[in-house]
């Protein structure tokens, strides 16, 4: 095939994509809204104690405070609309994989030399860091979060950052974008999960809900986290590396270097909280929802509102 009919077969599968999230999406919705609903039932517990000490000669038995409350069985058609949304979500992942490959053929280049291929990958990231977690852990719950966020993320790149396939230049043409790019864009894949279970987190009330508890969100958003940071880490000391053989220094306080660090920084004041001062809860998630912050600014504000030398890398 041509480098044009390459690129023609990439937008095409970027399309497809998106119609294949947007589907996940609305089957991972209809589970999680006609689920089970879950919570913690200390307050029924409470209003039982009495009963409970009467029956037990005065002494309240106590009751998990995690424990899940009894509700109906949710309809077995929300569990197949789960399932098959799963299954959607793979063939969606397929496509925007495969419109990153033809895309990197069509140009006969590491396939995020802009903005535009720079989303379609971290949009590929964060659902390859939901599909392959839920095969470990139970975190279907999330599927709808994370595919909406996809689904926006790459129509906002096609319609507003889309940008015809070509070269790049001369200081992006080096195998050092395979390695800072990469690691950058795996990193980002993984905050942006711990992110939706972030805002998740402080979207949660006590009580019965059809979300998790907010621990099991807090556990997912940290687990994530442990993972990404290291991977962010050896992102920013790769750019300082590729810095200097493309301008000659490791650092210039260019805008998307300060901001690289800056997120760095924030994440690790959240690990920092969590290990050593103990914080749980609503405030380490603000924390972590601030470094979340400062990563959307960088991958996306900097190039569009800042200057510096990373603006050739173009919307």
């Amino acid at each position: 095939m041509s480098a044009e009919q390459l690129a023609g077969l990439s937008d095409n599968l970027v399309l497809a994509t998106v119609l294949l999230y947007l589907v996940a999406m609305i089957g991972f919705a209809m589970e999680l809204a006609f689920g089970k609903a879950r919570g913690n039932v200390s307050a029924a517990a409470k209003r039982r104690v009495p009963l409970a000490a009467a029956s037990s000669g005065g002494v309240a038995v106590k009751e998990p405070e995690t424990a899940v409350a009894d509700t109906p069985e949710p309809p077995a058609w929300a569990l197949k609309a789960g399932t098959a949304a799963v299954a959607l979500g793979w063939l969606g992942w397929a496509a925007n994989l495969a419109a990153i490959v033809t895309l990197g053929l069509a140009v006969e280049r590491w396939p995020w030399g802009n903005m535009y291929e720079f989303v379609l990958a971290l949009c590929c990231a964060a659902v390859t860091a939901f599909l392959v977690t839920q095969l470990r852990q139970n975190i279907r719950f999330l599927g709808a979060f994370v595919m909406v966020a996809a689904t926006l993320g790459i129509g906002f790149a096609v319609k507003y950052l889309y940008v015809q396939a070509g070269p790049v230049v001369p200081a992006l043409d080096s195998y050092w974008i395979a390695i800072h790019v990469s690691a950058a864009i795996i990193a980002s894949g993984l905050f942006t999960l711990a992110g939706v279970a972030g805002i998740l987190y402080l979207v949660r009330r006590e009580g019965l809900s059809r979300l998790p508890t907010r621990a099991e969100l807090e556990r997912v958003a940290h687990r994530a986290i442990v993972l990404a940071f290291p991977l962010w880490t050896f992102a920013v000391i790769a750019g300082a590396l590729w810095a200097d053989k493309a301008w000659g220094r490791y650092w210039g306080w260019d805008p998307k270097e300060v901001w690289a660090f800056i997120t760095w920084i924030a994440y690790a004041a959240y690990l920092h909280a969590r290990a050593t001062a103990g914080w749980r809860g609503r405030s380490v998630t603000i924390v972590q929802l601030v470094a979340f912050g400062c990563l959307l600014f960088n991958l996306v504000g900097v190039n569009i509102f800042l200057g510096g030398l990373h603006s050739y890398s173009g919307l």
